[in-house]
């Protein structure tokens, strides 16, 4: 058997192994099995490609060795620096600038393969539709990435006939594109290029604070289109494989995610939250009415009556680290025969999944981790909801306002229970940049501070073991 034939083989292999992969994180009880099968198929592909190329180089064996443990080198310690240095609060924008790798990768790949084979039409195909999702995927991850570091503003561009803007840049890449197929020279490809880069920067540019989890999995999928492509172009079956599962398993993503907040698809990628203005003659974030507040002792004092405490967490408790202590609330609570449970929407924090991930990292038991459409009925018996740096989920105005920039997003209705003590540094609005009429209901308060801090006192003022009053 050639060393070619092995390298499909191992190739196929690592293809199942992906697959298992994805079907393992379908579910929280098996997400290691398939994170290690991932793993385990990726090794064997990396193993594979690297064999086929020291097979087939027209370099000396030793320089193409050279170079490529050279590059694998330099990736693994950048890697490995970034993965023992970044926070849980920054994985949304660490996977937005991975994502404009695929996408720069993709642009270079398909220059490449232009310049260095031939010139039939299939080829060319292949080589400018690669290029335009790679370059879109470059620049919208790009964007994505410093809003969510919050190096740019998060809410949208909304440049006059930017639809129109849109459009012409398509027609305009279709133009060339045929220019491409009918003379094939690099200009075309260069114009093109850069319109798309264009494109990608303006869509995301566009989309409000809002819709940035949404993002993520649409730039997820993007780059994964753009892997597939260079797959193609590179006549490598594994990375079309592993770019058309990523490519697919984001769009679902996305279109789960955008059927849970009430939005339709292409309605997020033209517009996002806020994109509209806000409801009334006042900005978004004017207050609209008095809010009331709360000391720690207050709500130990709440929580010690409550036999149903329900806890909505958001990106705040991510960015305050509250989650550790929040478990051990959550273990004092139950301690005393309180039910707990926790009350996650499906766009909670800035990255899908977010606010489970670090509920799961603090050893929070996952059966007590309810969805939205699993615990929205139950707000009415509630006896205290503890929002912990929740906003935009909670906010009463998506049902309330129909002028509201998030009108008919499905929100965790938690003004429902009898008592909703909100943990927040501020008044200030969420990431969507839109007002919350939450803080100034009667049955809400505001426990203003580092979350993590009044959690901890919360837990230090609270007796260990007692059971709640008859």
């Amino acid at each position: 058997m050639t060393l070619t034939s092995v390298a499909q083989v191992a190739s196929l292999i690592a293809a199942v192994l992906f697959i298992l992969s994805l079907a393992g994180l379908s579910r929280q009880a098996t997400a290691r099995r398939g994170t290690l099968l991932g793993m385990a198929g990726m090794a064997i592909a990396i193993l594979a490609t690297v064999a086929l190329a020291l097979d087939q180089s027209e370099r000396p064996v030793g320089v193409t060795a050279a170079l490529i443990l050279g590059v694998m080198l330099f990736g693994a310690l950048v890697g490995t620096w970034r993965a023992r240095s970044v926070e849980m609060t920054q994985m949304p924008e660490l996977i937005a600038i991975l994502h404009s790798f695929v996408g720069a990768a993709a642009v270079l790949i398909g220059f490449n393969s232009f310049l260095t084979e031939g010139h039939d039409a299939v080829h060319l195909v292949e080589v400018f539709l690669g290029v335009f999702i790679g370059a879109v995927t470059l620049t919208g991850s790009l964007i994505a990435y410093l809003k969510l570091s919050a190096r740019l503003r998060s809410q949208p561009l909304t440049l006059p006939g930017r639809h129109a803007l849109n459009l012409a840049g398509v027609v305009a890449s279709v133009a060339l594109g045929a220019w491409f197929l009918a003379a094939p020279s690099v200009w075309p490809l260069v114009l093109m290029t850069l319109i798309a880069l264009a494109i990608g920067a303006h869509l995301v540019a566009a989309i409000g604070g809002g819709d940035m989890p949404v993002v993520v999995s649409m730039l997820n999928s993007y780059s994964g289109w753009a892997a597939a492509a260079a797959g193609f172009m590179l006549g490598n079956s594994l990375l079309i494989v592993v770019g058309a599962l990523v490519g697919s398993s984001g769009a679902i993503l996305s279109a789960i995610m955008c059927k849970a907040m009430n939005r339709k698809f292409l309605a997020v990628i033209l517009g996002g939250f806020g994109a509209e203005g806000g409801a009334g003659a006042g900005p978004e974030d004017a207050p609209v009415g008095e809010h009331s507040e709360v000391t720690v002792a207050q709500t130990v004092e709440l929580l010690g009556s409550a036999r149903s405490v329900v806890i909505a967490p958001g990106y705040g408790m991510a960015v305050a680290k509250a989650q550790y202590p929040v478990a051990e609330l959550v273990s004092r609570l139950r301690a005393r025969g309180v039910a707990v449970r926790f009350a996650v929407h499906p766009v909670a924090g800035r990255l899908p999944g977010h606010m489970n991930v670090l509920l799961a990292e603090a050893k929070v038991p996952y059966d007590i981790v309810l969805e939205l459409d699993e615990i929205n009925d139950d707000f009415a018996d509630t006896d205290v909801v503890l929002v912990i740096g929740a906003n935009d989920t909670v906010n009463p105005a998506a049902l309330e306002d129909p002028r509201s920039p998030i009108a008919g997003m499905p929100v965790l209705e938690v003004w429902n229970a009898k008592h909703v003590v909100v943990f927040k540094r501020s008044m200030a609005t969420g990431y969507a940049g839109v007002q919350n009429p939450l803080f100034f209901k009667e049955n809400a308060a505001m426990l203003f501070g580092d979350a993590r801090t009044q959690v901890e006192a919360i837990v230090a003022a609270m007796p260990a073991t007692s059971q709640v009053s008859a």
